[in-house]
């Protein structure tokens, strides 16, 4: 078994704020991430797939077909975006970088396990140099 990592960079704006909580009560929570004029992030995403490799080609999988399954369904709908208002796999979800990074797994796991023998691993989600979340599909 084998494990590949893609790197892709998104950048997105968020607001962690509860509407049925008070003001006080999200900046206590929240902080300055509950900030009413938005904040965001240069995230660096990792995706990693695993399987068995081809001897007829090499390799796992074709990278550039990661690539573009990764723009597709996560760079495209993400980059430059608001996390709260613009994507859709995240409406009514909290714009958290936890739960962020099990719906990108969510939204991954199909188009990349349509490829034989290929699996996805772990989506690993880096908001900031220092913080990051990893999700495993458990």
């Amino acid at each position: 078994m084998i494990y590949i990592t893609r790197r892709e960079h998104f950048n997105a704006a968020h607001r962690m704020y509860r509407d049925e909580w008070s003001e006080e009560k999200n900046a206590e929570v929240f902080g300055k991430c509950a900030n009413p004029n938005w904040h965001g992030h240069n995230y660096n995403l990792f995706v990693t797939i695993k399987g068995e490799i081809s001897y007829a080609t090499g390799y796992l999988m074709d990278l550039k077909d990661l690539k573009a399954i990764i723009q597709e369904y996560i760079v495209e709908k993400l980059d430059h975006k608001n996390l709260n208002k613009d994507v859709d796999f995240m409406q009514g979800k909290m714009a958290s970088t936890e739960l962020l990074c099990i719906e990108i797994f969510n939204q991954l796991k199909a188009p990349i396990e349509a490829f034989e023998g290929v699996f996805l691993h772990s989506v690993r989600l880096h908001e900031t140099e220092n913080n990051s979340a990893e999700y495993f599909g458990e």
